[in-house]
This record gives C-alpha cells, structure tokens and sequence, in this order.
C-alpha cells in the first residue's frame, strides 16, 4: 500500500488535472458554438449557391464547364484529407484515417494521392502516401482565403489532367458526441445533389445578364472554394465538439481517480493510525 505522502501527490496532480481538462472543456465549447454558427450560414448559402447554378445550367442545355464534365477513365485520384493540427479530441482524427485506409483498401486500382489540410493527417500519411501538397495551419480557423488557394491548386491540376476525380475527405458534424467521416466528390464538380427542387428549367424563360456562358465561369470556380471552405467549417466545429467531449470525460475519469485515491488514503491513514494504538498498547502491557 502506497503511503499518506504517496496518495497527497497524486491526488493534488489529479485536482490539476481536472482544472486544466475543465478549462480546455469550457474553451472548447465557446468555439463550438462560433464553428456551429459559421457552419449553420455556411450551410444555407451552399443551398442557394447550388440552386442557383442548377438553373443557370438547365437553361444553357448544350453550355457546359470544364469542371462539370467526367474524364472517360477514372484511374488517377486526388484526396484533399482534413484533420486537425492538435490532439486531445478523442478518436476525431483516428477515426478518420482509418477510414481512408479502408477506402483505398477497397479500391487497390486506383493511383490515390494526397493533400492534406491538418497536422495530424500529414503526419499519419506523410510516408505513407504518395503528397500532392501540405497546406499548414489552415484547419484551426477556417479562412476562405485558404480555401481560394486551395481551390486554384486543385482546379489547376485537375484541368491540367493530374487527376480524374477529386475527393474532400473530412469529419461531418452530427452533434458534439458523434462526427461522421464524410467523403465526398468535389471534382467532377456536382450540382445536383441534394437540391429538393424541379431543376429542369426551360431556356426560354430565363434571362440572364450577363450571358449563361459567362456566369457558369464566374460562378463554378467560386463553388468550389466554397465547398472546400465548407468542409473546413464542418471539420472544424466536428474538432472542437469532439475536445469537449474528450475534456469532458477526462474531467469525469478524473474525480472518479479522486474519490478512489481519497478512499485508500483514509484507509492508509486509519491504518497508520491503528498501527500506533497497537504499538502503544503493546508498550503499556509490555511495562
């Protein structure tokens, strides 16, 4: 049995420990619910944006971009892998990784490289994985103008016929207990998915200024800085729900290591204690 003195330094080690995870827990949630806010906007524009498109691109019928069209053969792939640059959030950003193992897994026919937004996904892959490019501290606080250089590299390459598809792979968020490894196709670009509306739209009864041709240009490219933007949104707000959930059972295991180590040093002290009765006692009768 560990001694008095043994038992008061650990459990003043663990009374720091839970001020620290409470701290980081509270810290945790102040900016879950900035990212939630964020994501929330982020989540109505990319619905109007992506309407928007849809009826431009119904009524140009034979107009098209160069981002919508499919290569003929899918045998070069990107992955654009979203993590965090910190730890401490639980299984956010193994569960992730271990997800896209099991892709490429299921998938050996495909040339699969990678660009990573987070530390801790470039340092997993990092050997691992054939790198397109690293882009450093962009996952904390997500900036659309990392998104813009992101997406001009991307777009680039995949014009430039590197790669056949193109795939954002990052953690949706469901709740700040559970975040869902999402892949999603980013290039080929798709308009369609996901919009509850009739999107056949008859050219005659739409009038564009300017012309169709010239608002699929502008309007495309900016799409797909806005979906990479918002899958750092949502990796975002999956990262700090995940720390706060993290923080928040470190907290809970931490009292419960309290109680224990408060519990066996009484036992030790009232030992202690019972020791010297019996020494005195022995002492007295001894005389």
């Amino acid at each position: 049995m560990a001694s008095i003195k043994e038992y008061n330094v650990k459990l003043k080690s663990l009374k720091n420990t839970v001020k620290i995870t409470k701290t980081m827990k509270m810290v945790a949630a102040s900016k879950l619910r900035r990212a939630q806010e964020a994501q929330k906007d982020a989540a109505d524009y990319a619905n109007e944006v992506n309407r928007l498109i849809v009826q431009i691109a119904g009524a140009a019928e034979v107009e098209t971009h160069p981002l919508l069209e499919s290569k003929p053969q899918v045998k070069k792939v990107l992955l654009v892998l979203y993590t965090s640059d910190k730890g401490l959030c639980g299984g956010f950003n193994n569960n992730l990784i271990r997800d896209v193992r099991l892709w490429m897994k299921d998938r050996p026919e495909l040339d699969v490289t990678m660009s990573y937004a987070g530390r801790r996904g470039h340092t997993y892959f990092n050997k691992r994985q054939e790198m397109d490019t690293y882009y450093e501290g962009v996952t904390a606080k997500p900036d659309p103008m990392d998104a813009k250089t992101m997406s001009d590299d991307v777009c680039g390459a995949y014009l430039a016929d590197s790669y056949d598809e193109v795939y954002l792979v990052y953690n949706q968020f469901i709740s700040a207990l559970a975040q869902k490894p999402n892949f999603e196709k980013l290039l080929p670009l798709q308009t369609d998915v996901d919009i509850p509306f009739d999107s056949k739209v008859v050219a005659k009864d739409f009038i564009a200024e300017p012309p169709i041709k010239e608002l699929l240009n502008l309007l495309i490219p900016r799409l797909v800085v806005f979906k990479m933007h918002y899958a750092m949104l949502e990796n975002a707000a999956g990262e700090h729900g995940a720390r706060m959930t993290a923080m928040d059972n470190a907290t809970s295991n931490a009292n419960s290591l309290i109680d224990e180590y408060t519990t066996r040093r009484n036992r030790a002290r009232q030992a202690a204690i019972t020791t010297e009765l019996t020494e005195i006692v022995a002492g007295a009768e001894a005389l």
